[in-house]
């Protein structure tokens, strides 16, 4: 399948009519040690999803001094025969200082990569200083921006280090894989989402409805190589042969042609292997290298022979096989077609790497970057970044704790015949020198180092929609940097930059945009004026930018058209209310008439007293940001004080006939309307009276045999943590909720609403023996065939207090209760921990302390006494 060529490895190429490519391979393909390889996943993917196009990215920590130019490139040029096809593993360190070898030592006239033509315009900003990878370019369709694929380069990437030389070099260079205009109109709509860069290629219904058994199997090349090689892993082969493998840095012709060697070795390997399994099961990769064979011969018909091929080491047989213009042109026509616009977006490691699902993905691209960018002993200093992540973790690693680690490393690699430590040598070194044979801080080597955190850069002049501009202005002017690790975000909303900051948020997440996701306050602290979030820029939100781009120019004024569509859209008042505390949250003050009015409109037709319940606590809490975000909330506030006393009315008759489910449902909407009716009125003027009525809705709920047990329960334990009920009469409501007449499981769900879930209750029966032995002598009379129905039920109720109450209970339980007149025999009765009694000297003592802190001026009466 291969010539000979006189002039040995040096000519990888294929005359005008396409021969087969050329250059003996003087070693085996399994064990020629190619600094290049086919890609993990039988070539990228073929177009549409956005692992389409060359690799993905990952930027070394330091690279060398310029990937434009090799400082050790040999000094004279060596001549080929025909296009240079320089087939490459993509995201591969050693491909990628293969190809930079190579390119030094031909030379030619021009350089055609593997990718989108549509994004020729933009490679001169690869050169500019701004641009640091990992960066990826982002195609996406005109009228559909969530049809979308993504194109990542590392600073290890070959057709990274291509793009760099040619432009240093000033050489022309162009992309010649399928145009973007087709691989996006090929790819199948996402139905949740924007476009998934990790998944396959879309597949057409005809391949779709074939037998599975018929289909070929997608081939990885790597691993049916290392195979051959008698490898039973992949990435260690492909370490031991190309990673590890360090191109000849002299000058001479023959060091020269060794830089072409390679790729002669892995072309006819491949050509094997595409021999044994076709396509590989991907058959879309016919289109894309029959587009690619005619962009080859234009540009051998403008440059000559003499032009560089740099693409998956997969496509290189069908680049170099003959075949005819006109067959090639066949099997492009009738391609759909989308409009499309492309830009550079930053991408990061964590989205480089196999595990997150992109096809051509490695699994250790910050490993990778550390191996391109270490000039020279890679395990001393990759040593030594693990030694300086553990120690800002606070894990005591020495000098020799460093020392002890590459020399375990350097012997595992000879006890297991490799020729440098690899991966697995150094993590095993690690873990058993630094980290004391745990996992657990392996995990973290493995998520911030063999990984990698780093977000790339582009520079301002990469084209962009205005949307995206205008984020990125607000990002400066708020010292908001995007970043990819996540990070904690505490804001005080008194402070006007930290306000803007929040604001912005609030109108990303609106539009879709989930840079940041509410946190709890990192102070702890319940005020309106505290703001936590949990800040991750994920590449993909380029594309939720771009979506939301047809709302508006501006954060601002997106955001507020959103608003203003989604309150006229809105099917459910609950949905209307969330969008108000939104608007509130985001300070779009324009978009608040439109949905105030859409507000009125809904609760005055909804007559549902569950849907009034849901909607009710957001708009209270809406009311609660009008202080410290300076908002006017006085036309909330009285639509809030209207759905109050509608509830009011109709909650009674809803609490009746209903299931068990049902029955908890409304149990926590009672909860939220209760919670929700002292701030409605605090804010609304109208209000007056609405605490009283709705006290005596409680009562009501609390008093019928024929409202759910958990409802009564909870009802009662409202009215009596308002003091609206005595302690007696919550002990009479138990009692006659626990008699012999009472259902067991309607007790039990009495108990759950009474003293359920984390709101206290278990305190409460600590401190008051009646409530407390109600329970027992109720629970010790359940007979034993129905124990078992009302069992999930106490567990579910008792299980949500704190580990120290249910222990005080037990104990209580345990030695029963204090006989009735024992105070008076001079017997102690207490228990270990707990007083006589109540102490009302001590007690009166804390209600100055208690006034002062809530504000509230002693009542005369209390204050007399």
């Amino acid at each position: 399948m291969s010539a000979q060529a006189t002039t040995g490895p040096a000519t990888v190429g294929q005359a005008t009519t396409g021969p087969a490519t050329a250059g003996p391979a003087t070693t085996g393909p399994a064990t020629a040690g190619p600094a290049t390889a086919g890609p993990a996943t039988a070539g990228p993917a073929t177009a549409g999803p956005a692992t389409t196009g060359p690799a993905t990215a990952g930027p070394a920590a330091t690279a060398p001094a310029d990937v434009g130019s090799s400082t050790t490139g040999p000094a004279t040029t060596v001549s080929f025969a025909g296009p240079l096809l320089l087939g490459v593993r993509h995201h591969g360190p050693g491909s990628a200082r293969a190809v930079l070898a190579a390119l030094d030592a031909a030379r030619p006239a021009a350089v055609l990569i593997e990718g989108p033509p549509e994004g020729d315009a933009l490679l001169p900003l690869a050169a500019d200083p701004q641009m640091r990878p990992p960066v990826a370019l982002l195609a996406h369709a005109v009228d559909d921006p969530g049809r979308a694929a993504f194109w990542p380069l590392a600073e290890f990437s070959p057709e990274w280090v291509a793009i760099r030389w040619a432009l240093a070099h000033d050489i022309p260079v162009r992309f010649i894989d399928l145009p973007a205009t087709h691989s996006l109109a090929l790819k199948e709509p996402q139905k949740e989402g924007p476009a998934d860069e990790t998944g396959p290629a879309p597949v057409s219904a005809e391949d779709g409805d074939r037998d599975r058994d018929e289909v070929t199997p997608v081939v990885d090349p790597i691993r049916v190589l290392a195979e051959t090689a008698g490898y039973d892993d992949p990435e260690r082969w492909w370490e031991d042969v190309v990673e590890h493998r360090s191109p000849d840095g002299s000058s001479t012709t023959g060091a020269a042609a060794d830089a072409l060697a390679p790729f002669t070795a892995l072309a006819e390997a491949m050509t094997v292997l595409r021999e044994a399994y076709g396509d590989g099961g991907q058959p879309r990769d016919a289109v894309r290298e029959a587009y690619m064979r005619i962009q080859l011969r234009a540009a051998r018909k403008e440059f000559g022979d003499g032009v560089a091929v740099v693409c998956g080491a997969w496509h290189v047989p069908a680049l170099a096989a003959r075949t005819t213009a006109a067959a090639d042109r066949a099997l492009l026509k009738g391609l759909p077609k989308v409009k499309t616009e492309m830009t550079w977006v930053p991408w990061t490691h964590r989205r480089l790497a196999r595990h997150s699902g992109y096809g051509a993905g490695i699994d250790s691209p910050g490993w990778y970057g550390h191996l391109f960018g270490a000039a020279d002993r890679p395990i001393e200093r990759w040593m030594t970044k693990v030694a300086g992540l553990l120690r800002e973790e606070d894990r005591f690693v020495s000098t020799a704790h460093v020392i002890e680690a590459v020399r375990l490393a350097e012997t595992l690699a000879a006890m297991r015949g490799r020729p440098l430590a690899g991966l697995s040598e150094t993590t095993d070194a690690v873990r058993a020198v630094m980290c004391e044979g745990s996992d657990v801080p392996l995990a973290l080597i493995q998520d911030r180092l063999v990984v990698g955190e780093t977000l790339g850069e582009v520079p301002d002049s990469a084209p962009a929609v205005p949307l995206q501009r205008d984020l990125t202005r607000s990002q400066r002017t708020l010292r908001l940097r995007p970043e990819a690790l996540e990070r904690e975000l505490d804001l005080d909303l008194r402070k006007e930059t930290d306000a803007a900051k929040s604001r912005l948020l609030h109108r990303l997440r609106l539009l879709g945009i989930g840079w940041g996701e509410p946190a709890e306050s990192q102070s702890r602290s319940t005020g309106t004026f505290r703001e936590s979030w949990r800040l991750r820029w994920e590449p993909e939100l380029h594309v939720r930018v771009a979506e939301a781009g047809v709302w508006g120019t501006t954060v601002e004024t997106a955001a507020t058209a959103k608003a203003e569509s989604g309150a006229l859209a809105a099917t459910a008042l609950s949905e209307v209310t969330a969008l108000a505390e939104h608007c509130l949250l985001a300070g779009l003050p324009d978009a608040l008439p439109v949905v105030m009015k859409a507000l009125a409109d809904r609760a005055a037709l909804d007559a549902d007293v569950g849907h009034l319940a849901d909607a009710l606590p957001a708009l209270a809490r809406s009311l609660r940001y009008g202080d410290v975000r300076s908002t006017d909330t006085a036309a909330l506030a009285e639509v809030a004080a209207g759905l109050a006393e509608r509830i009011c009315v109709g909650l009674p008759p809803a609490c009746t006939g209903l299931d068990t489910d049902g029955a908890e449902a409304l149990r926590r909407q009672v909860d939220g309307v209760h919670s929700a009716i002292g701030l409605v009125v605090a804010g609304a003027a109208t209000a007056e009276g609405l605490r009283d009525r709705w006290g005596a809705v409680l009562r009501k709920l609390a008093g019928r045999d024929t409202v759910a047990g958990i409802i009564r329960g909870r009802a009662t334990r409202l009215l009596l943590d308002e003091g609206r009920l005595t302690e007696d009469e919550a002990a009479r409501l138990m009692g006659l909720a626990l008699s012999p007449g009472t259902p067991p499981t309607d007790a039990a769900a009495w108990i759950e609403g009474f003293v359920g879930g984390a709101s206290g209750g278990g305190m409460l029966l600590v401190h008051d023996d009646r409530l407390l032995s109600l329970v027992d002598t109720w629970l010790s009379g359940v007979p034993a065939d129905t124990f078992t129905d009302v069992l999930p039920l106490l567990r579910r109720t008792f299980s949500a207090y704190e580990p120290g109450v249910r222990r005080t209970l037990g104990e209580l339980v345990r030695r029963g209760p204090v006989p009735e007149g024992a105070g008076n025999d001079g017997t102690d009765h207490t228990y270990p921990g707990f007083g006589p009694g109540l102490d009302p000297d001590r007690a009166d003592a804390v209600e100055p302390v208690l006034h002062l802190l809530l504000g509230r001026t002693p009542e005369p009466a209390e204050a007399t006494a």
